[in-house]
């Protein structure tokens, strides 16, 4: 890239965690012509015993000013030709590096107990990342799942820097048993979130495949109360409200057979992000998972607050929507992103949930992303939720394929 910019990764299956990192450091050392000023390693949970070993084995082959990582259930590198590969619920070892010259790099590691109260001024927040909102920071995020208030620290991160794109993921593992973790510098962390603020000579841009299509007409909430939608009206309509509950029933009589069937099993909730705009897109809505009915009230609850006058539409998700969904993001973005920009990497982050068991196909995320940016190398893994934005507000989503994309201002 233009300005010295260099991203590379390799990815190994080796069993042994010596051969592995063994691999992977020598296949990036040969594609970067100047040292690594950033690294980023993903591990599968199969190495899980050895995981306070893998970042001094790194560190010993390789000087990494700014290295942070974590574990999952799948693991998302390329080969040695240069194809993105998608290992699930196997052994894997995947590390990106990256020359930046003229990119700021701030790494951070916090306990949840360290974030600010909500209602606290936004410099606290710029004092816990230690970056100032001037810098026009975007961030990479990663976070052990048992680590208490994920959704405070993005709401925060949010507020204090309104406009930066944050992605990632929540560490991940293949068995009920096992443990998820997050890495920084040297160290293997337990209950913590790890990142890195990049300003300057970079930008980062997020591509969030929620994997549904719409059904049925926009609803108005009425009457809702925290998480409970208690009564809809059809938007722009004169029409009485109705219970969630009648409003599935009546939409039900307009699916077809196929779609019924998959109304039982697949049935999500999109929630509008914007008050303003008035055709709505698949884009424009967070997607969220009913929580059960209430059959004497008709009420639905959702696994997100509501409140009298957002919009919600009902959804379905399958592999043939997946698929459409982020193929449709992914050619909107090559539409809206000018001709001369060079993209650096990409990071994806994809839900345990999708992969080969939704689409029947090993790589398909990865490689409907490698046709359309062949000379861009892919890196992630599987996560237990995806960071992503969705409007200006950035949340944690199930299901979801997030794809953060480095390249030139």
């Amino acid at each position: 890239m233009p300005n010295g910019i260099q991203w590379t990764n390799a990815l190994s299956t080796r069993p042994s965690l010596e051969s592995a990192v063994q691999e992977v450091v020598a296949q990036a050392q040969q594609s970067l012509t100047a040292p690594p000023d950033f690294g980023i390693v993903f591990i599968s949970s199969a190495f899980e015993s050895e995981y306070p070993r893998l970042l001094p084995l790194i560190q010993e082959q390789l000087s990494i000013p700014v290295l942070i990582g974590c574990s999952g259930g799948g693991i998302v590198g390329m080969d040695r030709t240069k194809v993105p590969q998608e290992v699930e619920a196997k052994v894997a070892l995947t590390l990106s590096l990256g020359h930046l010259p003229g990119v700021d790099l701030h790494p951070f590691l916090i306990e949840p107990d360290q974030l600010p109260d909500l209602d606290g001024p936004p410099q606290q927040w710029v004092d816990l990342i230690g970056v100032p909102p001037q810098a026009q920071p975007d961030f990479i995020v990663l976070a052990d799942p048992m680590a208490s208030r994920l959704n405070d620290l993005l709401q925060g991160l949010d507020f204090a820097y309104p406009g930066s794109v944050k992605v990632g993921g929540l560490a991940s593992t293949s068995s009920m048993s096992g443990r998820t973790c997050v890495f920084y510098e040297r160290d293997v962390f337990l209950g913590h979130i790890v990142g890195v603020a990049l300003s300057g000579n970079i930008k980062l841009d997020a591509i969030v495949a929620q994997g549904c299509r719409p059904i049925g007409p926009v609803f108005r909430v009425v009457e809702g109360e925290r998480n409970v939608i208690l009564k809809l009206q059809v938007d722009d309509d004169s029409q009485d409200s109705q219970p969630p509950l009648q409003a599935l029933q009546g939409l039900l009589e307009t699916l077809s057979e196929a779609d019924r069937e998959k109304m039982q099993h697949s049935l999500f909730v999109g929630i509008a992000q914007s008050e303003f705009k008035t055709v709505l897109e698949p884009g424009d809505f967070l997607i969220r998972n009913p929580m059960g009915i209430d059959p004497q009230l008709g009420a639905l609850a959702i696994g997100d607050r509501v409140r009298p006058g957002q919009r919600i539409q009902f959804h379905l998700r399958d592999a043939t929507t997946s698929a459409d969904d982020l193929d449709a993001l992914l050619h909107r973005y090559c539409q809206q992103t000018s001709t001369e920009t060079e993209t650096a990497a990409a990071l994806m982050f994809s839900c345990l949930g999708r992969g080969e068991g939704l689409y029947n196909k090993a790589n398909f995320d990865s490689g409907l992303f490698h046709r359309m940016f062949k000379d861009t190398p892919v890196s992630g893994f599987f996560c237990s939720g995806e960071i992503g934005p969705v409007g200006d507000t950035t949340f944690i989503h199930g299901y979801t394929s997030v794809f953060g994309i480095l390249r030139q201002p």
